[in-house]
């Protein structure tokens, strides 16, 4: 009932706009009537256009219209700031909460996300999450934007009491070591991963070092020990 009204008002709509774009006809007696009427054409165009865009709403409220092309990205070389293994674990629980299993995650779908996070949000505050990311406007994530909660948490974009800031520190994806507190740290824990690592292969190789000086100076003392042995058996 409610799309019959709302198609009547649409469909009003837009024959006023045609009305007003076609020229009226004038007076008999006008010095205008003898000359031949010119089309508006920027008129023209506006009513088509005005007539699409009616058209495509009203197609969407009664559920036919066609699904737009959705942006097709690589998360490997987009979101270079995630490793491989943690983009694949956000795949992973992007794809755990898609329970209609059509690519996106809705306002019911992130409201069960929170709930199961222990986090749960109010009906507004589930849409102003989605908001937040929703670049495509269309009130639901894609997994493109979904990433993007991630990369603003690992920026520090995000408020310490927004809900996506909930969302990414209660999820079991770990980005901390890649910054959750600005690109600044995320440099700075790069280096010091890096430290961590040349450090721990310094030991390795002290040790090793190590434990061949020990072996040298054993057969050293075996080998003086068989001389001393040899000297007093002579």
């Amino acid at each position: 009932m409610a799309s019959d009204e709302l198609a009547q008002k649409l469909q009003s709509r837009l024959n006023v706009t045609q009305e007003a774009a076609e020229p009226r006809p004038e007076p008999a007696n006008s010095p205008q009537r003898a000359r031949p009427q010119e089309p508006d054409a920027a008129c023209g165009e506006s009513a088509s256009e005005l007539s699409a865009k009616l058209n495509r709403r009203l197609d969407i409220n009664q559920g036919n219209a066609a699904p737009r092309p959705t942006r097709v990205f690589n998360p490997y070389t987009e979101f270079k700031e995630f490793s491989r293994k943690q983009i694949k674990d956000m795949e992973a629980m992007f794809k755990r909460y898609d329970t209609g299993k059509d690519g996106f995650i809705d306002l019911m779908e992130l409201k069960l996300m929170m709930e199961k996070l222990g986090a749960p949000q109010t009906h507004l505050g589930l849409k102003n999450m989605i908001k937040e990311v929703d670049e495509d406007f269309d009130g639901k994530l894609s997994f493109r934007e979904f990433l993007l909660i991630f990369r603003r948490a690992a920026a520090g974009e995000l408020q310490e009491e927004s809900g996506l800031m909930a969302l990414a520190r209660l999820s079991e994806i770990n980005v901390s070591t890649e910054g959750v507190m600005g690109a600044k740290d995320f440099f700075e824990a790069k280096m010091k991963v890096a430290s961590q690592g040349s450090k721990f292969e310094a030991e390795i190789r002290e040790e090793k070092e190590e434990r061949k000086r020990q072996e040298v100076e054993k057969k050293q003392r075996q080998a003086a020990f068989k001389q001393l042995q040899s000297t007093f058996c002579s």
